[in-house]
């Protein structure tokens, strides 16, 4: 690990603009369950009946009982791990430019990025669906199921629903960030879910280097990064900062 953080350094020092592709992996070590996988919230609950546009339009009480209202008690406990703090100290040193995220916790911002593409919105806000006012998810008051506006309208996450488009903006501005980077940091996350799958292949077609960052070898680390740093994502950071703040001073 400790010459794949080292060349991840170099890489990066070297980079004019780096771009960040994040999945669950990096959010897991702030104590927030991934969707897919072994452990996932999908193996608990079955999403075509929760997580769907329109199981939600159909009985919004019960989408938010078993679904919404876990999420925000999970995401008022969650802080920004080192991973996260990490992504944001390559951005107060000018070298990353935007985080691309699969995820919806809001951890990003938390941790003091600017610049993040939402892929499938989030949960750390909310807006009624009859004024359009936003309200943070820590607000949101839970004595009545599903909670509503001060107009009356329910409230709904911000997150993106199965059967609602991603938002054509973020698939737009990632598509052309992933051209013009010239290292794309791809963290905790094996990039197999379109679109965000792509914009790996993207970067690297476009004479980007891909570096990934993963506990375990994934199917991105056979075909489309130029190599691996081995471990959790809070670790990797936390050395690849460390390096790249020794190179700034020697």
């Amino acid at each position: 690990m400790r010459e794949t953080i080292q060349r991840a350094a170099k890489d990066l020092t070297n980079a004019k603009t780096a771009v960040a592709l994040t999945g669950a992996g990096i959010s897991v070590e702030s104590g927030i369950p991934p969707f897919r996988g072994k452990g996932g919230v999908w193996e608990k609950i079955d999403p075509m009946e929760y997580a769907t546009i329109d199981a939600f339009m159909r009985d919004p009480a019960k989408v938010w009982n078993v679904l919404i209202k876990e999420m925000k008690e999970i995401i008022d406990r969650a802080e920004p791990n080192e991973g996260h703090k990490g992504l944001a100290r390559l951005a107060e040193m000018g070298i990353l430019t935007t985080v691309i995220t699969q995820n919806v916790d809001g951890l990003h911002q938390a941790a003091g990025n600017e610049d993040v593409i939402e892929f499938h919105g989030n949960f750390a806000w909310h807006r009624c669906m009859d004024c359009d006012a936003s309200i943070e998810t820590p607000s949101i008051d839970l004595s009545r199921i599903p909670p509503r506006c001060g107009c009356g309208g329910i409230y709904r996450p911000e997150v993106i629903f199965f059967g609602e488009m991603i938002p054509p903006e973020a698939l737009t501005r990632s598509q052309q960030l992933s051209a013009q980077c010239d290292v794309m940091l791809v963290v905790g996350t094996s990039a197999t879910v379109q679109p965000a799958a792509y914009m790996p292949v993207i970067a690297k077609r476009s004479g980007a280097k891909v570096i990934e960052i993963n506990p375990e070898a994934s199917p991105l680390t056979a075909t489309v990064s130029d190599y691996l740093v081995k471990g959790p994502a809070g670790k990797a950071m936390s050395g690849i900062i460390a390096e790249l703040e020794r190179l700034r001073v020697s």
